[in-house]
């Protein structure tokens, strides 16, 4: 694997790790009345999809390894440009529930790359 296609996974792990950060401990309701924990999040999510927008269009075959990249890509997009109407309960979940295996894989294909 090319050392920029570890490097774009390297910037997901990184800032999905940097998410997990920012929540540990933290209820919904704490996330909700706290704007600064909010626009965190949201940038590091916007990092995640960037990162895996610029794989996507350099290493496809890499990306297509990666269980729903095109919603990562195209949750980066909503929150850059639909961020006046954002959804707490919505990013909440994601972080929630799809993150972690986001993380899974891509840590897969750079222990796999390692090797």
């Amino acid at each position: 694997m090319s050392p920029r296609a570890r490097k774009y996974l390297w910037d997901i792990q990184d800032a999905a790790a940097a998410v997990t950060e920012f929540l540990d401990g933290k209820s919904f309701a704490d996330y909700q009345n706290d704007r600064m924990l909010r626009s965190a999040v949201e940038r590091q999510l916007i990092i995640v999809g960037e990162a895996m927008a610029a794989l996507s269009r350099q290493f496809p075959e890499i990306t297509a390894r990666i269980t729903e990249h095109h919603q990562v890509i195209a949750f980066r997009n909503v929150l850059v440009h639909g961020y006046d109407d954002l959804n707490h309960q919505n990013i909440w979940s994601i972080v929630e529930n799809k993150l972690p295996i986001l993380v899974a894989e891509t840590r897969e294909l750079l222990e796999a790359s390692a090797s």
